[in-house]
């Protein structure tokens, strides 16, 4: 017999979606915002997510369209429920040179259930920054800001957003827990310095789904404790690559793990698929890494493992380094290299690679130096199926 009991769970269920619903809207412009392109508007941003954090039910930061100059500023948890953070207009960098050298510009911190999305816009304006950046030079050079970096934030989502002319990186994920990002489109001239898309740090289980990346260094780049990371559906061009690395370069480094990369594609990228280890190096490891059904379109160095890397060339030639790396599968890697020698697996001499797997390798080169090639030293594997260039494990 039917009763009223059986109506219980449905009764739950419509009153977790009406409180979701209802959650109050906190609109910028009514915390005095202005979008006109020259009014600095960080207070009133802060001062609208201070109330939508302390929503018992949670809030909506609400950026309607316009243009809003935004100099630095933390939102910062826990929140007493999720919050949306709605993107809307566009955003600009100030230029107040004082905000020049910072760390971040957009900083999320200690907050779960976030969601930041809305098709806006990010605007850097990264050419006014670029030119104090000097680090090839200069080992002392000055931190440039990320536009948007994401800080100990757990269960979210940051989704629909466009980046343009980052001053150093566009987006930074450190010690993230089960964060997704979709539908990102990322923009920087090839020669814009430091200008990472994505970058993550002792971070697990993230997602990157269905993106665009064109800027002037890694696409993607994970670095010490990044575990559990899946890269969907992204193309990446111009730029470094998808670069796991650099490691090594800091004592106690945690490993990096699990990682994998497919159905992706780059087009004349600095680099392809690359993992990159100091030389010398602290110890560490990097391991269970598969790259799988990735189409090349005129990539320098699409298949690259570099244990000697060094950017400024300051370093010993004949440093070896001591980042273990096992277990990485190269499958289904397709399409045409810039350079001569497609496949380069140079491994340390201390700890040479282990369990390195070739999978259908197809990759041609019609350059003046002659047939593809590839080139293995210390490192141990497998070449399974179709090979092009020829197996060198």
């Amino acid at each position: 017999m039917f009763s009223f009991i059986h109506l219980l769970p449905l009764f739950f269920f419509l009153s977790l979606a009406a409180a979701y619903n209802v959650r109050p809207t906190f609109n910028v412009l009514s915390y005095g915002a202005h979008a006109n392109r020259f009014t600095e508007n960080s207070n009133a941003f802060s001062r609208a997510w201070t109330d939508a954090c302390a929503s018992n039910t949670g809030g909506r930061v609400l950026i309607p369209r316009g243009s809003y100059v935004l100099g630095p500023v933390e939102f910062e948890g826990p929140c007493k429920g999720p919050v949306d953070f709605i993107i809307k207009g566009t955003l600009e960098a100030s230029d107040n040179p004082a905000d020049m050298f910072r760390d971040h510009w957009i900083t999320f911190r200690y907050v779960d259930w976030l969601v930041v999305t809305g098709g806006g816009f990010l605007y850097g304006h990264g050419r006014k920054a670029w030119p104090h950046n000097d680090c090839a030079k200069n080992s002392h050079c000055k931190s440039l800001p990320y536009t948007m970096r994401f800080d100990f934030v757990n269960n979210s989502r940051i989704e629909h957003l466009n980046s343009f002319n980052s001053r150093s990186g566009h987006f930074n994920l450190f010690s993230c827990h089960k964060v997704e990002m979709s539908y990102i489109r990322i923009s920087a001239p090839y020669w814009s310095p430091n200008t990472d898309g994505i970058h993550i740090g002792l971070s697990t289980q993230i997602r990157i789904l269905d993106s665009i990346i064109k800027t002037g260094d890694d696409c993607v780049s994970m670095v010490t404790g990044s575990q559990d990371i899946e890269i969907q559906r992204v193309q990446c061009g111009p730029g470094h690559g998808f670069s796991i690395g650099s490691l090594g370069g800091s004592k106690n480094e945690d490993p990096v793990s699990r990682i994998t990369i497919r159905d992706s594609s780059l087009k004349r990228t600095q680099n392809g698929l690359r993992i990159k280890t100091w030389a010398p190096s602290s110890p560490t490891l990097a391991s269970d890494i598969i790259f799988d059904n990735i189409v090349m379109i005129n990539v320098n160095n699409p298949i690259f493992i570099d244990q000697q890397y060094c950017p400024h060339n300051l370093c010993n030639s004949k440093a070896q380094s001591n980042v273990q790396i096992r277990n990485v599968t190269f499958s289904g890697v397709r399409g045409t290299s810039s350079s001569q020698f497609a496949v380069k697996l140079q491994c340390s001499r201390n700890v040479p690679c282990e369990d390195i797997k070739l999978k259908n390798i197809n990759l041609a080169y019609h350059g003046p130096e002659g047939p593809v090639a590839s080139s293995c030293i210390n490192a141990e594997g497998r070449s399974y199926g179709f090979q092009l260039p020829s197996g060198c494990l």
